[in-house]
């Protein structure tokens, strides 16, 4: 097994297209599992096990663990000395290629940057005109995040595409199948309306999978009330299936990269109602219906369901809620080790025990599912308990979202609910003090037990083992990690004052935008080239934004992304080497930050590498464009970085949503070789806001809202309230150009 890639109990590789060797391969893991599972029963002490008969200890077979923790070995010490640019630029060597407005000069002179502008479409259009003309670049953390972005995003979507559709198809007939038996079998008895809920809950499944399946006449009418609610994608409505309980169905928009795509909406629909649809432990017909699918499970789809999970963890992390690993070591408890659905007949003792031990299970950190309004005193996560088929991911993030809405932040002075989120509500709790002065400034913070949630949110995070190594989401938040720390004496000193403070937040929710964009369906969310010519040689010598911890973060998850899907058999040559490249030239960033930051000379090809970053980013650019879009030939007009995702849902009515428009220039005064000059690059155009919960935004709506598409006429349709969607502290080290006559 490859360094850094760690798989405690699941070591799926996903048979599609792989071949015998990987069925062979998967057919072994999946005996060993089963022994393992019999191990751990055999195990359990005579302690043990009245500990489990008074539900205080149930059993659990482990979760699967995917990277490993490496500490960073960077050692540098900042000694840059600190400067302040003239307020005529009068000290920059090559201010007279600078043209700007005055306003734009004064926050540059002031601050030591400005970001300026927001409507270029990616990341490298700039940089490649900064090589024509010969300015200096300046390399942003934000470019080398999204280029991430841009290959995490590719990759989910090749092995969605690849393999996962198909295995998520066969899974749910398989299911139907033996869910349909198990009804026959258990008609009559004190578990039929469980088996049939299961025999519809899968065909629905099924149908949203594949059209051409058709409901059989017991389950027809409430499949077909589902698939209605589902289809009109409303909001917030009673289930026919489930007894009148409430589900978001605008959660089964399309969206993200899966808007457009046939097949991926419908693995994009058919993954939502196994992820979302809780079969509440609360309820004894549908604690009676988890059992009936934990072995209808192992009995008939356990190999295609432990692929599906396990490679979907690697990306998105483990589920939030109960499931097949907690369920099954219970029901092997309550009715013997090899326990069928003809001992459950009769034997509602065994159930009673069962229906005990799932009630002392853990609840889950983060609350999905729509209730109706109390005192505001009941633990919703408590209440939320229960089996889910394929649950949605835990997140850090929506856990910290949880800790800081109703109810567990109570109602203000004005007994207002604090309904949704912020995202400065993570890197506050994170340790951002600039989080959370803005969030208290902004008044988010006066709610009763604000703070000591945010407390216990951070003391939450601190005690989390493995924090950062479950999945490559994990992995992605902790390296932008980094851009929460305040740089103080021996960086350049453009970071080292409260704006640049901001505009380092602003990356980090940004980058996080887009990480939430490609998880979209897995993260559970919270519910409450030069040109020829003779011209004249400039020192055109540029900058890279020195953040040596998040470069080498992200070199190291570049490689634990290729590792990991090469581990499953779901990375192809051409991919690991693109990867291998992306690891290389953060590699290469990292070592410059560190000389840069200790005032070390830069080599000639350090600076060609600078010089012609643009170049790189648009190949990267060009590759993954071409498998997101299935073309050759792509432009950035019509494939921008713009896009936007939900992030939290007030089920009365109201989303959160988080965007990224068109990108914007930021022009930073730095240090070459004791001398101050003027260099620019790219920066993310973070928006954030919220919609009426039945117009959940698509990337396609999102970037005609921000100016970044013009129909047959070559008209724009852009928002006319979109500057009032950006956050109002972002705007304070930004100064657009202003239009008038003269220019």
């Amino acid at each position: 097994m490859k360094k850094g890639l760690l798989i405690a109990l699941v070591a799926v590789i996903v048979t599609v297209g792989i071949g015998a060797g990987g069925v062979a391969a998967f057919l072994i893991h999946h005996k060993n599992a089963e022994k393992r599972a019999d191990s751990k029963k055999n195990d359990i002490t005579e302690e043990q096990s009245e500990d489990m008969q008074n539900a205080s200890a149930p059993p659990s077979i482990n979760r699967p663990r995917f990277l490993e923790a490496e500490e960073s070995t960077i050692s540098y010490t900042p000694s840059v000395a600190p400067y302040q640019t003239d307020a005529q630029l009068s000290n920059v060597i090559n201010k007279d290629y600078v043209y700007m407005q005055d306003e734009q000069l004064e926050k540059l002179a002031k601050n030591n940057f400005v970001v300026t502008g927001g409507r270029m479409s990616e990341f490298f259009e700039t940089y490649e005109d900064n090589r024509y003309f010969q300015f200096p670049n300046f390399v942003t953390t934000d470019s080398m995040m999204h280029t991430y972005h841009l290959f995490f995003a590719m990759l989910q979507k090749k092995t969605e595409k690849n393999a996962l559709s198909d295995q998520v198809t066969k899974m749910g007939q398989a299911m139907l199948d033996q869910s349909r038996e198990q009804y026959d079998a258990l008609k009559g008895s004190e578990w039929e309306d469980a088996a049939l809920l299961n025999y519809a809950f899968f065909t629905v499944g099924t149908i949203l999978s594949d059209p051409s399946v058709k409901a059989d006449a017991p389950v027809a009418e409430l499949v077909n009330a589902e698939l209605s609610l589902i289809k009109a994608g409303e909001g917030v409505s009673a289930s026919p299936l489930f007894n009148g309980e409430y589900e978001d169905y605008s959660q089964y928009k399309p969206r993200g990269y899966y808007e457009g795509d046939e097949q991926l909406e419908r693995y994009f629909r058919t993954m939502m109602w196994y992820g979302r649809r809780n079969f509440s432990q609360e309820s004894e017909l549908l604690d009676r219906s988890a059992l009936l699918m934990t072995l209808a499970l192992k009995d008939s789809a356990l190999s295609e369901w432990e692929a599906v999970y396990s490679v979907t963890s690697f990306f998105a992390g483990a589920s939030d809620d109960s499931g097949y690993y907690e369920y099954m070591p219970i029901i092997e408890k309550a009715y013997g080790g090899n326990a069928s659905v003809s001992d459950l007949a009769g034997a509602e003792q065994a159930f009673k025990q069962y229906h005990k031990m799932t009630g002392a299970l853990e609840p889950p950190k983060i609350n999905s599912v729509p209730f109706d309004d109390d005192d505001g005193e009941t633990d919703k996560t408590e209440r939320a308990k229960g089996y889910r088929f394929m649950g949605q991911r835990f997140s850090l993030d929506e856990a910290i979202f949880t800790q800081l809405t109703y109810s567990k932040v109570k109602k203000n002075q004005n007994e207002e609910q604090r309904m949704l989120p912020d995202a400065l509500d993570v890197p506050a709790a994170l340790g951002s003090e600039m989080a959370y002065e803005i969030l208290k400034e902004n008044g988010e913070t006066n709610y009763p037990n604000y703070d000591e949630q945010l407390e216990k949110a951070k003391d939450g995070i601190l005690s989390m083992p493995d924090l950062w190594t479950g999945s490559l989401y994990a992995a992605w938040m902790n390296t932008l990690n980094p851009l929460l720390t305040v740089k103080g004496e021996g960086y350049p000193s453009f970071m080292t004052n409260d704006e640049w403070t901001k505009k380092s937040l602003e990356t980090y929710l940004s980058s996080w935008t887009e990480l939430k964009h490609d998880t979209v369906l897995y993260s559970k969310q919270m519910m409450a080239e030069m040109g020829g010519g003779d011209i004249e040689v400039i020192d055109d010598r540029g900058y890279v934004e020195p953040e040596p911890e998040l470069y080498d973060h992200l070199r190291k998850l570049t490689l634990e992304t290729a590792n990991g899907l090469k581990y499953y058999g779901l990375l192809d040559g051409a991919d690991e080497e693109e990867l291998k490249k992306l690891s290389e030239l953060s590699e290469s960033l990292c070592t410059i930050s560190v000389k840069e930051l200790q005032n070390e000379k830069l080599t000639d090809d350090e600076y060609e590498l600078i010089r012609a970053y643009g170049g790189n980013l648009e190949h990267f650019w060009s590759e993954t464009t071409k498998v997101m879009t299935g073309k050759e030939d792509n432009s950035s007009e019509e494939y921008p970085a713009a896009l936007v995702v939900d992030v939290a849902t007030d089920p009365n009515g109201v989303v959160l949503e988080e965007a990224i428009g068109g990108l914007s220039e930021i022009y930073v005064i730095v240090p070459v070789d004791g001398k101050l000059r003027v260099a620019s690059g790219v920066v993310y155009n973070y928006y954030q806001f919220t919609q009426p919960i039945d117009q959940r935004l698509t990337d396609s709506e999102w970037r005609t809202m921000a100016g970044m598409v013009v129909d047959d006429n070559y008209e724009l349709h852009m928002d006319e309230n979109l500057d009032d969607k950006k956050p109002d502290w972002t705007k304070s080290y930004r100064q657009e150009y202003v239009y008038n006559n003269n220019w």
